[in-house]
């Protein structure tokens, strides 16, 4: 036989081969595809190398794989907890790809079941305290909670990580913060420049957890998508918030009318998280607060969970503690 022809026959065997092969593609939707596949592709030369019986072909966020049903299918499996872990860590080195593709379960580690949420460069989030943990019960038996507590507490940072959680996890598809626009009786307009730029000091606290669970990149993402919106509580009248994580923060400063605006924007399959110390209100002073309000008229209806945190819930630097003693103290006398 000619060379030529042992080409030929090689050839046909090879195409034979391949077309007997079964094929799978798989798109990849939940991360960005770039960083999940690593600098010089690594995931995929991990994977072909635990793979070396299929055929894998990495485009754009698509990934072909060529071989055996019963290797398909476990490939499907290893690539699902590589995604989950990478959405989870927003990170996946080269020792991590071995675990998981090495391991025969993808089973939580008991060690970490307390973790809320991983942020940014493996920050492991998670409840500082007691009453912080309360919050992490409650929002599992409830749709409705209220967190209750003076500066310093944790309310709305662990808030915000339930919001992050619950998104990442698709019980929900959008999350909303808001706040009522009302800073120690000053107005947004002696603020310079635009509406966002007047708006924005009032929001930084809700910036600034998210940039500790959000990657940079993603965080503007959600943003220009409108998954992930922060915005004045005057801009949800009218709205039914159906498939939402929703924030509302610093609630002792909304209104009768304004909390029971709000807490009516409930739609189907929501969470509502209401945070506030009514000891901190800044609305006129014969003006009533809505969340004090609030927390009378529904302290009996099922389905809302309220905690109530206290100094020895603060988070921040000791003396915020003392302070809010010494203050206790004052008002009290």
């Amino acid at each position: 036989m000619s060379q030529l022809n042992i080409h030929l026959q090689n050839y046909k065997n090879n195409r034979l081969k391949h077309l007997l092969l079964n094929e799978k593609i798989i798109e990849i939707t939940e991360v960005n595809p770039s960083e999940f596949f690593g600098i010089q592709n690594e995931t995929i030369l991990q994977l072909k190398k635990y793979f070396p019986k299929l055929k894998i072909v990495a485009r754009g966020n698509k990934i072909k794989i060529f071989g055996e049903d019963e290797l398909l299918e476990l490939f499907d499996k290893k690539l699902t907890m590589l995604i989950k872990y990478f959405e989870r860590y927003n990170k996946l080195d080269q020792n991590s790809i071995e675990q998981i593709l090495l391991s025969d379960n993808s089973a939580k580690n008991s060690a970490e079941s307390d973790i809320i949420v991983h942020g940014v460069r493996g920050l492991r989030i998670k409840a500082q305290s007691a009453n912080q943990q309360k919050m992490v019960d409650l929002m599992l038996k409830n749709d409705m909670l209220f967190a209750i507590g003076p500066a310093g507490t944790g309310k709305t940072y662990t808030a915000v990580a339930l919001a992050v959680r619950a998104f990442k996890n698709k019980e929900v598809k959008k999350i909303i913060l808001t706040r009522p626009a009302v800073e120690a009786g000053e107005s947004l307009g002696f603020l310079p420049g635009d509406f966002k730029d007047k708006l924005d000091p009032y929001m930084q606290p809700l910036y600034d957890a998210l940039r500790d669970m959000i990657p940079p990149m993603k965080l503007e993402s959600y943003l220009e998508k409108g998954t992930l919106q922060i915005a004045p509580l005057a801009f949800m009248r009218g709205r039914t918030l159906d498939n939402a994580f929703v924030i509302l923060d610093e609630a002792q400063n909304t209104t009768h009318s304004q909390m029971k605006m709000f807490l009516t924007r409930m739609g189907k399959n929501a969470k509502f998280i209401i945070t506030g110390d009514p000891d901190q209100v800044d609305l006129p002073r014969k003006q009533t607060s809505g969340l004090k309000e609030s927390l009378q008229v529904l302290k009996s209806v099922r389905g809302i969970g309220m905690v109530y945190l206290d100094e020895k819930d603060v988070v921040r630097h000791r003396l915020v503690s003392k302070i809010i003693k010494a203050y206790k103290k004052i008002e009290k006398e």
